[in-house]
């Protein structure tokens, strides 16, 4: 069931995502052509991609061309500062120092102590996803990891409430990163949207110049496919 949210999240859950890209342009025929995501300038060489007229996704241009080509799920947070400390005092790293993002809140990127980046938002004017959970949104965040036992202890530690607490229910899993990569790969989060049909959505991102990771199988919280855009950048495809 879709979800809209006119609100902030609590603290540790996933509540945006955006995507590094080389050329946005191409970013913006892949991901419209995929999902029905409309966009809008969001200044800076990015946009906003939208869905129905909710906020889904930021597509933004690398300005840097060592960067990574990848998504990115953000974490909220009350106090993205309190939270940065929490994360070095459990063993993580601090990427980028919290900043304000214009009006629209504080950014902060981190790392876990397997290396996995994700990030920090606290909401001021921008309170995350418009709308989650339907097809061509936000539906769950899968990091895989090479040593689960220290990703449970860390995020366990950072967003007990958000995990464990009384009627959690997070889009947040762990597992192995032999899962789905070549053993030797890094620890990475890998985003999932929400499709009706995730065989159709991979013959999909085939025709829009995208690339098949890993075809579709089954998990406890529904059939995935990971996949690439024609850039580059990993995510899942995820029928539920």
């Amino acid at each position: 069931m879709a979800e809209n949210r006119a609100s902030g999240y609590a603290e540790g859950v996933p509540c945006w995502v955006d995507v590094q890209l080389p050329d946005v342009e191409a970013g913006k025929r892949f991901y419209g052509g995929l999902f029905g995501w409309t966009f809008e300038d969001a200044g800076g060489g990015a946009v906003w991609a939208r869905l129905d007229g909710a906020a889904v996704a930021r597509l933004a241009r690398k300005r840097d061309g060592r960067m990574p080509t990848v998504w990115t799920v953000y974490f909220a947070t009350p106090d993205a500062y309190d939270l940065a400390r929490r994360v070095l005092a459990a063993g993580g790293q601090i990427v980028n120092d919290p900043a304000p993002v214009r009006d629209l809140g504080t950014a902060a990127l981190a790392a876990d102590p397997t290396g996995a980046v994700f990030g920090l938002w606290q909401a001021a004017v921008h309170p995350g996803f418009g709308v989650r959970h339907a097809p061509g949104t936000f539906a769950w965040a899968q990091l895989y990891t090479t040593d689960t036992d220290a990703a449970n202890t860390f995020y366990g530690r950072l967003f007990a409430d958000a995990l464990f607490g009384a009627g959690a229910d997070p889009d947040f899993g762990r597992a192995p990163v032999t899962e789905v990569f070549a053993a030797g790969m890094p620890s990475q989060f890998v985003v999932h949207f929400r499709t009706g049909d995730v065989t159709a959505a991979v013959g999909a991102v085939r025709q829009l110049g995208g690339r098949v990771q890993a075809p579709p199988f089954e998990t406890s919280y529904g059939k995935v496919a990971v996949v690439t855009d024609n850039q580059g950048a990993s995510f899942a495809l995820l029928e539920r």
